[in-house]
């Protein structure tokens, strides 16, 4: 009865050594591990360290040891003001993305309102009138602009009296009559004929406007140089 529990004894002594035989093996192969990569780790930081002094040999002339120690001392007096410069700046990416949504949906319609423009032809409208003002351009001298600019003034007072409704109107008709008449087929008048048409009133009017018109031109033209 008591060599099977003797056995069973044993066996488990044995089990446990096994156990901790491959603990110990796995424990040494984790400090060799760790020494390899200690090992390694030396050598980077040497090789690091070897580097960093070869860099630091060319700006060593242009700094001073007292320059750290300040630069330390003034981030140490600003660590109130560097940390309220982070919270801003988490403040502000935390607003550029709740904005996002925002202005992936202003893109969009910027996209759609862009499209619905070129397909009503402004784009080919603003070419157009790139052209017409590089014609300017190059058909003007800045000696004409400088007389444009000089004379401006009346140019828009004789604009906005062109464009008067009864001036307008007056041009309206006499455009009107003009294409209404057949130039390639005018009818002829002969000396006779052309003083019977004179007496006639339309052409009374005509006259009159006539020489009322040349009368008020050559006023106005004495009362300019006059002035």
């Amino acid at each position: 009865m008591d060599t099977p529990d003797l056995a069973q004894q044993l066996q488990a002594i044995r089990n446990q050594l096994d156990h901790i035989t491959a603990e110990m093996d796995l424990a040494s192969r984790r400090r060799r591990e760790i020494d390899e990569l200690k090992d390694d780790l030396t050598l980077i930081a040497k090789d690091v360290f070897n580097s960093a002094i070869v860099e630091l040999e060319d700006i060593a002339p242009f700094v001073n040891t007292g320059d750290f120690l300040y630069l330390i001392k003034k981030f140490l007096r600003n660590t109130s003001n560097i940390t309220g410069l982070i919270h801003k700046l988490e403040s502000t990416i935390d607003f550029i993305e709740d904005g996002k949504p925002i202005g992936k949906e202003l893109f969009n319609d910027l996209l759609l309102k862009m499209d619905e423009l070129d397909r009503r032809g402004y784009f080919q409208f603003f070419c157009e009138t790139f052209r017409i003002l590089d014609n300017i351009i190059t058909s003007f001298t800045i000696e004409d602009l400088q007389q444009l600019a000089d004379n401006v003034v009346t140019i828009l007072n004789t604009v906005k009296k062109l464009t008067q409704p009864d001036m307008l109107m007056v041009m309206d008709n006499a455009l009107e009559v003009f294409r209404s008449l057949n130039v390639e087929d005018v009818e002829e008048y002969s000396i006779w004929k052309a003083a019977r048409e004179l007496n006639t009133p339309e052409m009374k009017r005509g006259l009159g406007f006539l020489i009322s018109f040349l009368k008020n031109v050559s006023k106005n033209q004495v009362i300019e140089k006059q002035e």
